[in-house]
Parts: structure tokens; sequence; C-alpha cells
């Protein structure tokens, strides 16, 4: 066997612990980037169902144009599909009311949205659906089940009533007593308002994820805004557009300091698994003075002995990297299926662990980290350069 070979087989058969304390640097990167990219998606998801990425309404109401109503068919919407970036743009309405069951109340604000009622057997869409989904925290506090009966009060000018029943319930983003939002058909709450077929609350638009989870979701939103002031039509109502990313100024915060955590878990683990193989790569150089004393002598440089002993070291840091990101990934396979880990969601939003595997995201960090841990290893190969081959053959 060569020296060289014979320093590689050293290395490998002593390398073990460190392939695991890699493999576990890496599980752990790997499933803080899945769990990080998890909560951004179910949070930029939870808030567009809840109120879009950027909401039209009429700057003499509230955030949600209750009574203050806009038009749908308004002359700058052309102009606002124009702009780069937008997906869709959907009107609703709202309308706060008080539900009731048995001597149990609770104010709720209900949406209009398109599309909410179902066809009936022939195909047929019905003119009045008195159909609505609640949120599960409701549901459980006014002990209703879908398919129950709930009456609602909307309080105007006069009282209506009416009788809808439960289609489904959802567990909502933003659980709060004072945020629960039911959706029913648009139409349902067109007739309640008394609104014209043309007036809704607001236009909902939806961006692209890149947007969505940028700065860029500002020049959208100021984009929107000059569309509406440069095309709008004498008959339409006066509009101001908004990003939900201001309404919701504190989610966002929660969610970049999540992402700030992520990049000093990705900066800790990086450096834990570097110096974890300085360590044993110094040990190994000690261990081998007189080899690497003998490799000089018969005419190898330090640059070449040093290759020897990097390739070997990458190779343990390739093994730690696969195996470290096949047990991550199996983990995110199984939490994503499962939601076996569960959550508060008073605290964290939401009621299980989410999990989001970007490959792009994988790969970008599996390749930093290992460019950065075979950067520190050069930091010991220049111990080899300090020794000479005289003492360590007297030696040996």
């Amino acid at each position: 066997m060569s020296a060289t070979g014979f320093i590689a087989k050293k290395i490998k058969f002593k390398g073990r612990i460190a392939i695991v304390c890699i493999a576990l640097s890496y599980l752990v990167m790997i499933i803080a980037v899945a769990v990080a990219g998890g909560f951004r998606s179910e949070i930029r998801n939870g808030l567009r169902t809840l109120a879009g990425d950027i909401r039209i309404y009429s700057p003499s109401g509230n955030s949600q144009g209750e009574q203050s109503p806009i038009n749908s068919d308004a002359a700058y919407i052309p102009e606002i599909e124009k702009i780069d970036g937008i997906t869709s743009i959907n009107p609703v309405i709202y309308k706060a009311g008080i539900v009731k069951k048995g001597e149990l109340v609770h104010g709720v604000m209900f949406k209009g949205i398109e599309g909410y009622a179902k066809p009936d057997s022939t195909g047929t869409v019905p003119a009045n659906s008195m159909e609505i989904t609640i949120p599960t925290r409701l549901a459980e506090m006014l002990g209703v089940a879908p398919g129950d009966r709930l009456s609602t009060y909307f309080v105007g000018e006069q009282v209506r009533v009416r009788n809808f029943i439960i289609r489904d319930t959802y567990q909502a983003l933003l659980d709060s007593d004072d945020g629960l939002i039911a959706y029913t058909d648009i139409s349902t709450l067109r007739r309640v308002n008394g609104w014209e077929e043309n007036q809704i609350s607001a236009f909902e638009l939806n961006v692209n994820n890149r947007i969505a989870d940028s700065d860029a979701i500002s020049d959208i939103t100021e984009a929107v805004g000059v569309a509406i002031y440069a095309y709008s039509a004498e008959e339409d109502e006066s509009a101001m557009a908004r990003s939900t990313r201001s309404n919701y100024p504190q989610i966002f915060d929660w969610l970049t300091l999540i992402d700030f955590n992520v990049l000093i878990i990705l900066i800790l683990m990086t450096i834990v698994a570097g110096f974890n193989m300085i360590s044993g790569l110094l040990i190994l150089l000690f261990e081998n003075i007189p080899t690497i004393g003998t490799l000089k002598s018969l005419g190898m440089d330090n640059e070449g002995i040093s290759k020897v002993f990097l390739k070997c070291s990458a190779e343990l840091v390739a093994k730690g990297l696969l195996i470290g990101n096949a047990i991550a990934l199996l983990f995110c396979l199984i939490q994503s299926s499962t939601h076996l880990i569960k959550l508060d969601p008073a605290n964290y939003f939401l009621s299980f662990v989410p999990i989001q595997v970007d490959v792009l995201q994988v790969l970008q960090a599996d390749i930093i980290s290992f460019l950065v841990i075979e950067i520190l290893l050069l930091i010991p190969c220049r111990f080899i350069s300090k020794v000479d081959p005289a003492k360590t053959m007297r030696v040996a």
C-alpha cells in the first residue's frame, strides 16, 4: 500500500465520529430551512385567504370597505391586470354580524366571495346561497357542527336576520376572539347590504410568491395606487390600495425574526461541523508526522500532501452531508404528511410545525456550508509545511 493510501485509510477509519457530527449539523440545518419555509408558506397562504396580498377599498370606510362600496367594474381594473406580478383580482364583500346559538352570541365578520355557492344536481348555482364556513374556534365556542343552523343578525338602519347552514369549519390563521371571519357567497351579502350588482367592499389582489416574500410588494402596491389615480372614471367611487404586509406588520416582523434565527443556525452548524473536522484533521496530522516526513523526503511537496488530507476530509464531509440530508428529508416527509409535532396556535399562528422543502434552498445551504468547511480545513493543513523531514525521520 502506498503512503498516501495508508493515510487515506487511517483518515476514513478515524472519521466515523466526524461523519456523525457533520450529519447532525446538516440534519439541523435542513430541518431549520424547511420549517422556516413552511411557516412563510402557510402564513402567506393564510393571509391571502384572509385578505389577499393587496387590498383596494374605499378611503371613507375601514380596511374591509364595509358600508363604503366601490365599483366592481371600475375603469382602472384592466390597467391593474397589466401590472407584472399580479396573479388574480378578487371582488369581496364584508359585513359585520352577530351569530346566535341558544343563549350564546358572538360578533363575526362575514366575507362574501365569488364562487362559494355550490351548483345543485342540475348544475345550476342557487341565487340565494345560505351556507357559511366558520372558524373552528367559533364552532367550539357555540357548540355547533357542519349541518347545524346558525341565526345571524346584521345591524344597520334596520336589523336583518338570516338563518345560515354551516357547510364546514376551518382553522383560522389569526385565531383570536375578535378576528373571526365566516365565509359565504358574495351575492348573499350584497342582498343583505341592499347594494347594486356592481358594488363590492373591496378587491383583493394576489401576487406571485417571489414578490409576496420580498419588499417588492411595496412597489406593486404603489403601482396599483397610481393606476387607480390615473385611470379612474368619473362614475367610479374613490379607492385606495394597501398591502396586507402593512395591515399585519407584526406577523411579517415575526417571519423576519424566524429567517434571522435560521441564518444564525446555519452559521453555527457550519462552524461546528468545520471545527469538528479541523480538530479531527489536526489529530490525524499529529499522528502521521513520521509519515508526512517520509513523504517529504521522497520528494512530495506540501501542496501534494495537503491534497491527500483535504481529499479524504472532503469525502467524510460529503458522506455526512448525504446522511444528514437523507434523515432530514425523511423527517420532513413524515411531518408534512402526519403533522406529528404540534404547536400552540396562540403563540405560533399554526397548530402544527409546517414543512416546505425548497430544493434550491437546500442545495444552496449544502454547497455553501460544504465550501466553508473545506476552506476552514486549509487552516490545519498549514501545519504540514512546519514538518521537518530530518527531525521526524530521526524520531521515527
